[in-house]
């Protein structure tokens, strides 16, 4: 009952007494009502202000720490010369610490870390559940954040440097018809020359079989691309608006969970947490030099799918190892099939094809059917979504189409040489 329905109450009472002393006595209980109800108001105010105080009271010296990350990850991602800065003087340090770090294991750290942490977000509040504690879910909650600052402050952050025509000074371009034709044909007649060198006779031989024996991957081969693509990314540094190699000695992990990357259609990945890169352990010989050096890129601070896929192209084709210059062409066949198509016409398309050596669609073909044995159509269409969600959550307005931005990186470049 409110203050004023009291009020009345008493007031009826009154008025049927009768009595003089009935408005004095009103007086009096329409204030001590008053009274008391603020009373309240002050015990309610003071309540909240001792659970404020004790949350305070709560927060440690990392929840401040967590927190003053937080507005650093979320500032550089707004201040694109903070992106730059980091990228450029900050990252490289970062890098040279945590790599030499994670090079002591034999195996991908990062793929374990996030393994466990999966784990342990699903099973931990079961656990904690069922022993009736509390604070199970802001345990999690922190943890999560702790993560999300972690991936950030190690790597993620290369997603706010600025793209890669104004870190190399070049100009995205519009090709004709004309040029792009010139140079789908020229791209080619480089294809078919290389293929000599990276097929063997015997592999000439084994061409339809899906596997040949030279599609395996060993330990000459590992160190030959190492030394050739390391080679190249000291050339170029940040004339072509990429980090020189901090790790003179880099080595490329072997996925931990490969059947699982081979279902969901990942052929490499960069693990930003400790620093590291991982190939999956299904990659054939020719194409393990050009991904190789696009998850090397990664390695280097380039974030951007498109533009690792650039720099892979430049710094393979550009090696004096023609098993690695094959693999850097090769490596974006289908990205300039594509092209063809669409902007040549399907007749144009089918003209295309036959110029290309048998044996190199017959390796095309092999390889998708390869790879298309190894998915699984329900993983991969859940690591497409996951995948597209992350790429756009960093600013990747393309998404996955990032991938295929590499043609006209490559025909924006071709320009800015010939200046």
């Amino acid at each position: 009952m409110s203050i004023i329905q009291k009020s009345f109450v008493i007031l009826h009472h009154h008025c049927t007494i009768g009595s003089k002393s009935a408005k004095h006595s009103l007086y009096q209980s329409i204030f001590k009502l008053k009274k008391r109800s603020k009373m309240k108001k002050l015990y309610r105010l003071d309540a909240w202000h001792q659970l404020l105080a004790l949350r305070f009271k709560s927060l440690k010296w990392r929840h401040g720490v967590l927190i003053a990350l937080l507005i650093l990850v979320t500032l550089t991602k707004m201040i694109p010369l903070w992106g730059f800065i980091y990228t450029t003087r900050i990252y490289p340090v970062i890098g040279t610490l945590l790599s030499p770090i994670s090079g002591f294991f034999p195996f991908a750290v990062g793929d374990i870390f996030i393994a466990l942490s999966i784990a342990w977000v699903i099973l931990y509040p079961i656990y904690e559940i069922r022993l009736r504690k509390k604070r199970v879910f802001g345990r999690v909650a922190e943890y999560l954040l702790w993560v999300y600052a972690w991936f950030y402050i190690a790597w993620g952050l290369n997603y706010s440097q600025p793209n890669i025509y104004y870190r190399i000074g070049m100009k995205p371009v519009e090709v004709s018809k004309a040029k792009f034709k010139k140079f789908a044909y020229q791209y080619a007649d480089s294809l078919n020359a290389l293929s000599n060198a990276s097929l063997s006779n015997a592999s000439l031989s084994n061409a339809r079989k899906s596997i040949s024996p030279d599609s395996i991957v060993n330990d000459a081969l590992k160190n030959r691309v190492r030394d050739a693509v390391l080679k190249e990314y000291n050339k170029i540094g940040y004339r072509e608006g990429i980090n020189r190699p901090f790790n003179q000695h880099p080595h490329a992990k072997t996925m931990v969970f490969t059947p699982l990357s081979s279902m969901s259609g990942v052929t490499g990945s960069m693990g930003p947490f400790f620093c590291e890169f991982t190939l999956n352990g299904d990659i054939l010989a020719h194409d393990y030099p050009a991904t190789y050096a696009h998850e090397f890129a990664h390695f280097l601070g380039v974030a951007n799918e498109g533009e690792a896929n650039f720099y892979s192209y430049i710094v393979c084709t550009a090696s004096a190892d023609k098993q690695v210059r094959f693999s850097g062409y090769y490596h974006i066949f289908f990205h300039v099939l594509n092209n063809v198509f669409d902007i040549l016409g399907k007749k144009e398309g089918e003209r295309f094809l036959k110029h290309i050596r048998p044996e190199i669609i017959q390796r095309a073909r092999n390889d998708r059917h390869y790879w298309l044995s190894k998915r699984c159509k329900a993983l991969d269409a859940a690591q497409d979504f996951i995948f597209e969600l992350y790429l756009r959550g960093n600013h990747v307005a393309e998404g996955r189409k990032s991938y295929s931005g590499v043609i006209g990186l490559i025909l924006a470049w071709e320009e800015k040489i010939k200046k």
